[in-house]
């Protein structure tokens, strides 16, 4: 791979070697250290904990320098504009440039006036690749298999960049989608997937129940009902299958989208998506290193 900025174009085989690749890096004790004297630039214009950490680790288990640009106190607030602050930390350097940005196609922009491998860490309301392939990671760690699961993605599912990439990536391994929430927030150009506005409707025939809260910094609000029609509660999650999942991107809006009995039940597999956000984004940072100089 030349960069990593969306799912879509990747094939069955590319997802579940890296996937593969991931589950090894999660239960390997000393990693090769594949890009040692490289540099790995974190270039991040909106707020971040798990995707930022996550990458600063999985670069540095891989022998990489780690670089953080600060847009608050960079060269962007005395004017200076995008095209040229990231060719500046490239040319000082940087071999791989990850990038989170507010405006969606901003890394295929990144990529394009760099020619450096790009990573997507989130662009806009389009996608984030690499949280979708983490969630990849922890559904095969728990069903050992992707293909023939029935996954609901439920919430604000409009401005999810993270549902974009599930939309583009899930039904490529074989995982049934159907989208749950109230109508403005359901995409509209997402017309080869299964929608509704029932959740207790979708609830018995699950195995994963994705949720996402509502991205008010995007311009959604919460509509005084949207908590009793779309949160997940106990009484709700009764009515799943014993086997079936939750999960969630984070972060979370407990007693909104997902109730805190329900986060921390023994069902949950937010963690898990935690835990495996560094060796996943180990994998696509190896991934990367026949692109590097």
């Amino acid at each position: 791979m030349k960069s990593f900025n969306t799912v879509q174009g990747l094939g069955r085989d590319d997802l579940e070697s890296l996937i593969d690749k991931a589950i090894q890096y999660s239960t390997a004790a000393h990693p090769d250290q594949i890009l040692n004297r490289h540099a790995v630039a974190m270039i991040f214009f909106e707020r971040s904990t798990r995707t930022r950490l996550s990458f600063q680790l999985a670069a540095q288990r891989l022998g990489a320098h780690v670089l953080n640009l600060d847009p608050s106190r960079s060269s962007t607030g005395k004017g200076e504009s995008l095209r040229d602050t990231v060719s500046t930390v490239y040319a000082m350097g940087a071999d791989v440039l990850v990038v989170r940005h507010p405006e969606s196609g901003v890394p295929d922009s990144v990529h394009e006036w760099t020619g450096a491998p790009v990573i997507n860490a989130g662009d806009g309301t389009r996608e984030h690749p690499t949280q979708a392939l983490v969630d990849m990671v922890t559904l095969r760690q728990r069903f050992e298999r992707l293909s023939g699961l029935r996954m609901a993605i439920v919430g604000d599912i409009v401005h999810s960049r993270v549902a974009g990439s599930l939309i583009r990536g899930m039904p490529t391994l074989g995982v049934h989608l159907t989208l749950v929430g109230p109508e403005e927030f359901l995409p509209a150009q997402a017309s080869d997937v299964e929608k509704t506005t029932d959740l207790d409707r979708v609830l018995p025939e699950i195995d994963v129940v994705y949720l996402l809260r509502v991205q008010t910094e995007r311009g959604a609000s919460i509509d005084d009902g949207f908590a009793e029609a779309y949160g997940l509660d106990s009484r709700r999650a009764a009515l799943m299958p014993e086997t079936s999942v939750i999960m969630h991107p984070g972060p979370l809006n407990r007693g909104v989208e997902i109730g805190d009995d329900v986060a921390d039940g023994p069902r949950s597999l937010i963690l898990d998506q935690v835990a495996n956000g560094v060796p996943t984004r180990m994998a696509v940072l190896a991934a990367l290193e026949g692109a590097l100089a």
